[in-house]
């Protein structure tokens, strides 16, 4: 008896070493990390708009300036609980003024704050990891002349096991993949659909919202129907399918997608709603050949017909 128990013991121990260490988060190696010497906070403008920065981290009713307030915004109710979008404003104690940019890539790109935690992939950090560093980099500059907001947003109220944060490193094992495309495009795209292609798979982090989940909504994107659609993760309806089929916006020109990001008027004249209405603020703030680039990659992308 006593010799079973200390085999179970031992086992035990095992197990949490392992487990332990396969949950460790991960940072990025120095060559990884881009120069604060390079960074160009005008640039990085162009990539907080495209990042939708503002449609999780500014108030849910803010206009005009008032979405460079970063104080945190409305919780994202999901079936795991409601995760609350934290306070990313340059202020030193309450937002990430005291980040190096060493900090801000790990969260970025790795998932993993200063303190070394695991951060809820409801950041998008799985899509954020394929952006060049320089444009990390740019951003890190940008983000450090937005105004200072005080105070902390709410704690991420979660069920448990969700909030066993040392888990994720498991999920991240499971389902975060490498940097990478996603997709191949055909042979024949063009500069512009790979242009599209960096901006919607990577910062646009488009495919975050309108590609289904693996393992129960749970998991990593399913690839296999990429932007073909999802269920809300909210809960309720459901994110359309953006992939070039009749089903999704097949019908529509590259002139037409591109307008509508502009506009946030579809081709037969209805308007943008839902979550989407911030998005398509966003997109408003590109130049007309980033949103070129976009529709172009969005009408190159494989076509998924299939049903959720």
């Amino acid at each position: 008896m006593r010799r079973a128990l200390v085999v179970v013991l031992a086992l035990l121990l095992v197990g949490t070493g392992l487990f332990w260490g396969l949950t460790a988060p991960k940072r990025l190696a120095p060559d990884r990390i881009g120069s604060l010497a390079r960074a160009d906070a005008t640039r990085g403008a162009r990539i907080f708009w495209v990042g939708g920065c503002a449609s999780c981290h500014a108030a849910a009713s803010a206009k005009g300036d008032d979405r460079l307030q970063l104080g945190g915004g409305a919780p994202l109710v999901t079936p795991f609980g409601s995760f609350y979008p934290p306070n990313i404003s340059s202020d030193p104690r309450h937002g990430i003024g005291a980040w190096s940019l060493t900090d801000f890539a790990n969260a970025m790109q790795r998932g993993v704050d200063p303190e070394g935690r695991h951060l809820y992939p409801a950041f998008p950090y799985g899509s954020y990891r394929r952006m060049a560093k320089g444009d990390v980099a740019d951003l890190y500059a940008y983000m450090r002349t937005l105004p200072a907001v005080a105070g902390d947003a709410p704690a991420n109220a979660l069920r448990f096991p969700f909030t066993l944060r040392r888990g994720i490193g498991l999920w991240k094992l499971a389902f975060l993949r490498g940097d990478g495309p996603v997709v191949a495009l055909p042979a024949a795209a063009t500069a512009a659909a790979e242009a599209g292609q960096y901006l919607v798979e990577g910062p646009g982090h488009c495919g975050e919202c309108h590609s289904p989940r693996t393992f129960g909504g749970a998991g990593g994107l399913d690839t296999t129907r990429w932007l073909a659609g999802a269920p809300s993760a909210e809960g309720e309806g459901k994110v359309p399918n953006i992939s070039p089929v009749k089903s999704g916006i097949g019908g529509w020109s590259a002139a037409e997608i591109a307008d509508y990001l502009a506009t946030g008027f579809t081709p037969d004249y209805d308007s943008v709603g839902g979550s989407m209405v911030k998005v398509q603020a966003n997109m408003a703030k590109l130049t007309p050949n980033d949103r070129e680039a976009i529709a172009a990659y969005l009408k190159a992308v494989p076509g998924v017909n299939k049903e959720l």
